[in-house]
């Protein structure tokens, strides 16, 4: 169902908000915002931009056990104020801040609050600056220890003008898409920033494009979306179903900027993804790779663009700190007005990864964690340093999905999960079957099935890869589990027997020994 929302509208709904912040005296204080994606999120966050208070987006309550435990442990780190939902969800925030002990935060369904509820109180100016905290972006550490960059004003200001001069957007503009709204991508560039250039912003659910990417497209052609940012796996999909003769009724003439970021860029997307879109519309150059490290506000980089103002960044070896020559891969650093300024609560481990210096060079940068290369002079990203993995452009910790294989069934072991690339790709689950159910092997299709499907509902990702092994392939033969690097490098090498194994479309299969 299409929602239309002025101006005027969001602006009294907006300042209701403010005002009903501001009389509980939320000025720099964290306010929790726990909604789907849509007006009544943008209602939100620009009632506490106006009334000086820090947001701190999480994903509205639904069936995913990994969400809630992370919403709760940034209720904890944040220390939240307050809490700003919607009335569907009300309730059952509520009842979960109870479980935590924080029964006693106040809580305002946003879509409740009459619009001209703040009608009578006076507008107050605000007492921030540019250092002034405006953000908490949790998109970083697991769902058990969570970090919130900080972003202040001044990083959502460098942002807007960042963006604008990478990505080419203007008044004109209707920016669009389904990233997920609490990361910066998703609620900084697909709704802050159009309603900052006095654009359209088109806000779309999630849920629907997991199973049918085409209907991202449609979305584009229906509202003559002209700007978005998805990862390379939403593009490949869409160009492998478009395949040679693309479906009737469909225009992207209106399209002018495709931002391929969020994981690593494939040449062949590249290539197919344009080719496939032609004949519906697509202008060349429209697809264009691009880089948008997480603790940013956010910072494009695109190939053949605008450089952000004011924005650097450098391939470093991650041991020495030296800059590395082009083509040499390693480390990538960035720094620029719209980078995060640190963690919330000043971690002593963080810290350093805020004022990174290059090796008798310049100081100030923000080690991503991200693998990368220059090629040219052009920025490339390979996959990453760090624990976590890139799996169709959302970032996951190994340690919550193989938390959660743990309770899927009683005939489950211990399980490794990791990419198919360095840090990104498709994402590959070795998980042991215990000695007492894995004797049955005609049940190992269904445990599979239920493993593939966990997975979708919990974290919002395809299994690209799925291994049923005996017990000792993870664990080992004593108590510690084999580290990830080495069980992937077993499987890549073909090593790793499995008892039963699934593989998707395009996913290679490297255990060429055959069942054990």
């Amino acid at each position: 169902t299409e929602h239309r929302v002025s101006y005027a509208a969001l602006d009294a709904r907006a300042d209701a908000v403010a005002a009903w912040l501001r009389a509980r005296d939320a000025t720099g204080r964290r306010v929790l915002l726990a909604m789907d994606p849509g007006p009544c999120a943008a209602v939100a966050l620009l009632g506490c931009l106006y009334a000086g208070a820090v947001a701190v987006p999480v994903p509205a309550p639904s069936a995913s056990r990994t969400d809630a435990e992370r919403t709760a442990s940034i209720v904890r780190d944040a220390a939240v104020d307050l809490v700003l939902t919607e009335t569907a969800h009300a309730t059952e925030t509520s009842r979960r801040l109870s479980r935590i002990g924080r029964a006693g935060l106040t809580c305002l369904a946003v879509d409740g609050l009459r619009p001209d509820a703040g009608a009578d109180a006076p507008r107050q100016p605000l007492r921030t600056t540019a250092d002034s905290l405006a953000l908490l972006a949790y998109d970083s550490g697991p769902a058990t220890a969570p970090r919130g960059a900080l972003l202040t004003h001044g990083n959502l200001t460098a942002a807007m003008t960042g963006l604008r001069r990478t990505l080419g957007t203007d008044r004109r503009s209707r920016i669009g898409g389904w990233l997920p709204r609490r990361h910066t991508p998703g609620l900084i560039g697909q709704v802050l920033h159009p309603l900052w250039l006095g654009a359209t912003a088109v806000t779309l659910p999630a849920e629907p494009y997991r199973t049918d990417p085409l209907g991202w497209l449609r979305a584009i052609s229906r509202h003559g979306i002209t700007e978005t940012l998805a990862p390379d796996i939403l593009h490949a999909r869409c160009a492998a179903l478009l395949g040679d003769e693309p479906p009737a009724g469909l225009d992207l003439s209106r399209w002018r900027t495709a931002l391929n970021a969020g994981e690593p860029v494939s040449a062949g997307t590249m290539a197919a993804f344009p080719h496939r879109c032609a004949p519906l519309g697509l202008r060349p150059g429209t697809l264009v790779a691009g880089y948008v490290p997480a603790e940013g506000a956010p910072v494009p980089l695109a190939t053949g663009r605008a450089p952000v103002p004011g924005a650097d960044f450098a391939v470093v070896d991650p041991l020495t700190g030296r800059g590395l020559p082009d083509g040499a891969p390693g480390e990538i650093w960035v720094r620029g007005p719209a980078v995060a300024t640190g963690h919330w609560g000043g971690p002593s481990d963080t810290a350093p990864l805020f004022a990174a210096r290059v090796a008798e060079g310049p100081g100030g940068f923000l080690r991503t964690g991200d693998l990368g290369l220059t090629v040219n002079g052009r920025l490339r990203m390979t996959g990453r340093v760090r624990d976590a993995l890139l799996v169709d452009g959302h970032t996951l910790h190994p340690q919550d999905v193989e938390r959660e294989l743990l309770g899927c069934a009683k005939a489950l072991g211990s399980a490794r999960v990791f990419c198919a690339g360095p840090g990104a790709g498709a994402l590959v689950v070795v998980q042991e079957v215990v000695r007492t159910a894995g004797g049955a092997r005609p049940g190992l299709p269904r445990l599979a099935a239920r493993i593939r499907a966990l997975i979708a509902e919990e974290f919002g990702v395809e299994t690209g890869a799925l291994l049923l092994v005996r017990p000792g392939t993870v664990r080992g033969a004593g108590t510690a589990k084999i580290r990830r690097a080495l069980l992937r490098e077993r499987y890549l090498r073909g090593e790793v027997r499995a008892l039963h194994a699934e593989f998707g479309p395009g996913i290679g299969e490297p255990c060429r020994g055959g069942a054990a």
